[in-house]
């Protein structure tokens, strides 16, 4: 029998977050769980911060989100039995941003055969260089057509439901550009919003987490290129205009009828691909 892989897990603080960290847990070793507190401030980006348009656009998501979030639906989403939390709180690390030399200095002193992301800050610098196997993320969008920022919303806004879901894929110096590991869609039916179908994604997508983790253990070799750069979306892009946009086109009946599967497409490496053609 395979030894667990031994796990690094750096992830974000909402139940999506935490709901893919149990699972990361129960199909590895893992060795810590590291979260970013956003503490860290310097001056450039307090500046940047408060610009005038950077100011005005943080204020109406935060209306928009503390509408769309009253009654906290994604902790019962995720933990419909109680509180969201982690199985393992003992194995917590918090630091200020998750590029702090500390993260280096734990990855380095624990030796991870896999670091596995959901929900962090962009990775940068030192630390792309460790982890036995590399550096895994689950991202909120099809890559390379749907990278970046609201991808959910994006894919909705272009009339494409069929193509919601989440990206398993290695990480590199670019924006959701590393190696395909998984597409998960989810199951759309009629009636869905944006919010319940991400979080369905992410659902889905937790599984595949934990089993690509076994897979890795077993030493199959999963990554693919992608095949283009694709879009990325940017937080910026969605705006007012957008969100009304959607919402007359869902009242109009773009989501009538809908009922489509769940659907799983894994991306064997390319040695792998050559060897069976």
């Amino acid at each position: 029998m395979e030894s667990p892989l031994k796990l690094l897990i750096l992830c974000g603080r909402s139940a999506r977050h935490l709901h893919v960290a149990n699972a990361l847990c129960r199909a590895g070793e893992a060795v810590a769980i590291v979260q970013e507190t956003g503490g860290e401030w310097n001056l450039k980006k307090t500046l940047k911060k408060l610009r005038p348009d950077n100011l005005l656009r943080k204020i109406w998501r935060w209306l928009r989100d503390r509408r769309r979030y009253t009654g906290n639906p994604e902790a019962k989403f995720f933990f419909p039995d109680g509180e969201p939390r982690l199985d393992h709180p003992e194995l917590l690390r918090e630091v200020p941003h998750i590029n702090h030399p500390e993260v280096v200095k734990l990855a380095r002193e624990l030796k991870p055969d896999l670091i596995c992301v959901f929900g962090t800050s962009l990775i940068r610098g030192e630390l792309l260089k460790e982890g036995r196997l590399g550096i895994i993320n689950l991202h909120g969008g099809l890559s390379p057509e749907y990278r970046g920022a609201d991808c959910t919303f994006w894919a909705l806004y272009n009339g494409e439901p069929e193509k919601v879901g989440c990206t398993l894929h290695y990480i590199d110096a670019g924006i959701d550009t590393g190696r395909l590991i998984a597409h998960i869609s989810p199951e759309v039916r009629e009636g869905d919003g944006e919010l319940v179908l991400f979080w369905r994604s992410v659902k889905d997508s937790a599984e595949v987490y934990a089993e690509a983790v076994a897979r890795l253990a077993r030493g199959e070799q999963l990554g693919r290129a992608q095949p283009g750069k694709g879009h990325l979306y940017q937080v910026r892009d969605r705006g007012l205009r957008h969100e009304s946009a959607l919402a007359a086109r869902v009242a109009s009946g773009m989501m009538a009828g809908m009922a489509l599967p769940r659907r799983i497409r894994w991306f064997a490496s390319e040695s792998v691909q050559e060897r069976n053609t």
